[in-house]
């Protein structure tokens, strides 16, 4: 563990940006460039496919794929970012697994608001159902609001009728948007990223006016987890949605799923995109891929939609 490296971390991350309320353009354009900074690992291999309704990154590792498969789904508050910004999450996801990951290019509010993502996210994993994919061997990942999308997914395929996927992996998910944790406040200038009212200015591009006291919006407190699949979450003590985390790991435990809570000290929001820089970003990584290795089970096939 290097507090060296997370001391650099924080204080690249607390470069001043702009004052006030930025337009969507703006957010987009400044998440964009600020994932670019991000490492991408060598040894994969990207192509766009077609998934369901919507356009995804098919990432393999350069060799043969083990069997597996990994339905990602990037963050970036349902507003911002793509498959592109979570590469290097996405990217090291397969190269420590070895399976291959779709990850999805779902749509964005304001333009398309709640429940745009997450019906995305159902046709996603339904079209890999349906080209002959055991969900014995998919797996759920995402990071941020594409953490969110892990849980509300499932949610939404359980409803739907659909078998559960085998695990569920989310990396600082997004699970409250009635931002009632208390690490919301308690947590409130130690984030490096967020403060409250720009989460309420990027919340409020995505209810579009919805009561966020529902369980597709707010799962931490509100969704039934009964049936749900073995989830790991991990997030750092430096982040406001620190207790979206912990709230549904509690949740899950007294719904009777496993669940593996995994909380670094000193990290910041996502901090596993900043593997190769941070050790911290490649153990916990590390430990993302063994619970997945550990949990997908093998298939004889490995369908690809076509794109």
């Amino acid at each position: 563990m290097s507090r060296q490296q997370r001391a650099k971390l924080d204080a690249m991350v607390r470069r001043p940006g702009p004052e006030g309320p930025r337009s969507v353009e703006e957010l987009r354009a400044g998440f964009r460039a600020m994932m670019a900074e991000m490492i991408v690992p060598a040894g994969i291999r990207t192509r766009t496919v077609t998934l369901g309704d919507r356009p995804a990154v098919l990432v393999e590792p350069t060799g043969t794929p083990k069997a597996g498969t990994i339905l990602y789904f990037h963050g970036g508050s349902y507003v911002v970012g793509s498959p592109e910004t979570a590469m290097s999450l996405t990217g090291n996801l397969v190269i420590k697994t070895g399976f291959r990951a779709f990850s999805l290019d779902y749509r964005l509010a304001p333009e398309h608001p709640f429940p745009a993502a997450i019906e995305d996210g159902l046709s996603a994993y339904r079209a890999l159902l349906d080209s002959g994919e055991d969900p014995s061997a998919i797996a759920f990942a995402g990071d941020s609001a594409g953490g969110g999308l892990t849980v509300t997914t499932c949610l939404a395929a359980r409803d739907a009728g659909l078998p559960a996927p085998a695990a569920i992996v989310a990396f600082s998910p997004g699970l409250d948007m009635t931002r009632t944790g208390a690490s919301m406040d308690t947590k409130a200038g130690i984030d490096p990223f967020f403060t409250r009212a720009g989460m309420e200015h990027t919340g409020a591009m995505y209810l579009a006016g919805q009561d966020p006291h529902q369980p597709m919006l707010s799962p931490a407190t509100l969704a039934d987890l009964a049936g749900f699949p073995p989830m790991l979450l991990q997030a750092g003590t430096n982040e406001m949605l620190l207790d979206d985390s912990t709230r549904m790991a509690t949740r899950a435990r007294e719904a009777g799923v496993d669940v593996i809570l995994d909380i670094t000290a000193d990290v910041p929001h996502v901090f596993q995109a900043f593997a190769g820089a941070l050790d911290e970003a490649d153990e916990a990584l590390d430990r993302a891929a063994l619970f997945l290795s550990q949990r997908l089970r093998a298939r004889d096939t490995t369908p690809t939609p076509k794109g």
